[in-house]
């Protein structure tokens, strides 16, 4: 089983990825520059070139996020700025080894043409990957389900995926709370989930998960992240289902969860290899 959290590079790529190591993770998530800019850094090619050289001799897997204000479906005057942002962050992660680059799914741009959402998200993506062919990947992110989400279903995110012209540069990633909010997963359907993605052939590009438990029960489309095992509204044994199946061996499973109760991700990646017994 490949456990891991999300990891501060606030010294840098290497010593983010020492990090993990340090607690026992076989993978972890980074922000690749300020998760509060689309602004474009200049980074370290060393320290970049040292993360991937530690990973690959301690087979530690890594995924990149982007900033927080990054949209596949950014307004007119921020698609530039946004389509910048995003090759930079496909080019510090492929430095640093990492396998792809999770990026939201879009919103409605226009509340009763959802088309144009679409189109403008394959638009966003063709643009960010005409001149690329590195190894990393793009990594879709299913959405909460918030008033305006897009994304919220496995038919959307393959769709987009098949419909770009580079589909091969094109991955998903799975955020358990988001399914469990917008109501995609509701605890106990994860068999008709199962089928329906491999039906779709979303699994086969399935390249990451946010193991994530939520604050709020299944449908309301609130993304609050709660801990595992603690304080959550998605059962133990559901969770555990859901991380045991076969489908998903192999994926690495990234904590996203919050420090406010006072559990480390060290504990939460301990507690979950005694559950799992691995």
């Amino acid at each position: 089983m490949i456990f891991g959290c999300h990891v501060s590079i606030r010294n840098g790529y290497f010593s983010a990825a020492q990090y993990a190591a340090s607690i026992e993770a076989r993978a972890f998530q980074f922000f690749p520059k300020n998760p509060r800019s689309l602004k474009i850094k200049p980074f370290n090619q060393e320290d970049a070139e040292r993360c991937k050289t530690y990973c690959q001799q301690h087979q530690l897997v890594s995924i990149a996020h982007t900033p927080y204000p990054t949209s596949l479906t950014p307004h007119e005057d921020k698609k530039e700025l946004t389509i910048d942002s995003l090759v930079n962050d496909l080019e510090i992660a492929e430095a640093c080894g990492a396998a792809g680059v999770v990026v939201h799914f879009g919103t409605r741009i226009i509340n009763n043409a959802p088309l144009s959402s679409y189109r403008l998200m394959i638009a966003m993506l063709n643009k960010v990957l005409q001149h690329w062919d590195g190894k990393c990947k793009i990594l879709l992110e299913n959405n909460a389900g918030k008033a305006g989400s897009l994304g919220v279903t496995m038919e959307e995110l393959v769709q987009v995926r098949n419909l770009t012209d580079f589909p091969e540069h094109i991955g998903f990633c799975l955020d358990t709370c988001h399914a469990f909010a917008s109501g995609l997963w509701n605890g106990d359907n994860w068999q008709e989930i199962v089928e329906n993605g491999e039906k779709l052939g979303y699994f086969e590009h399935l390249k990451a998960i946010h193991l994530n438990n939520s604050k709020y029960p299944s449908g309301q489309g609130k993304d609050r992240h709660a801990n595992l095992f603690h304080n959550g509204k998605i059962h133990k044994d559901q969770l555990l289902g859901l991380i045991n199946s076969p489908v998903l061996s192999g994926i690495p499973f990234v904590l996203e969860t919050p420090s406010e109760e006072g559990i480390t991700h060290a504990e939460e990646i301990q507690q979950l290899h005694k559950e799992c017994g691995k």
